[in-house]
């Protein structure tokens, strides 16, 4: 669990950074080419969806710490329509890879929430045994770093196009 909250932090982390850097290399608005200017305001959009989401995760971490599944539920439902909102950005020409990585990146990060909320909820109705739960904790962790690591190298590689 120690970890969870870890990468969470991590991720939100990450995000506040790459937040940081586009906005610190775009220079004088009145300055820049509309190409720019397009970049800039997906960049902006991706931020704060990206800030929503973290404070959604917290939420999810705090209802996992009380072993709550029905706010779990609520939580993650909000991280989903976060998520889908990220996938409906339109992204400019020149981010259309970034862009990939980000949908991808969501969506890693989506299953491993919602395997998450499938364990917990077998826990809560008590059909789910240790050696199992063992397993797959494993597993739904991994994939959440996965998706983490996806959403890094998506911000890594718009931080580069600046």
């Amino acid at each position: 669990m120690k970890r969870f909250y870890a990468v969470v932090i991590l991720c939100v982390c990450v995000f506040a950074l790459a937040a940081v850097a586009l906005t610190g290399c775009s220079g004088n608005a009145s300055s820049l080419t509309s190409e720019q200017q397009a970049n800039r305001t997906y960049m902006s959009k991706v931020n704060e969806i990206m800030n929503q989401l973290g404070d959604q995760l917290d939420s999810f971490v705090d209802a996992v710490s009380r072993n709550d599944v029905v706010n779990m539920h609520t939580q993650s439902e909000n991280a989903f329509t976060t998520l889908d909102q990220l996938s409906k950005l339109e992204a400019p020409e020149a981010l259309a890879d970034v862009h990939k990585k980000y949908i991808d990146g969501a969506g890693k990060m989506r299953e491993a929430l919602q395997e998450y909320i499938d364990l917990y909820t077998e826990i809560d109705a008590g059909s789910l045994d240790q050696s199992t739960y063992n397993k797959r904790i494993a597993d739904v962790q991994s994939k959440y770093d996965e998706g983490v690591s996806m959403l890094k190298e998506a911000d890594e590689a718009a931080a580069s196009k600046q």
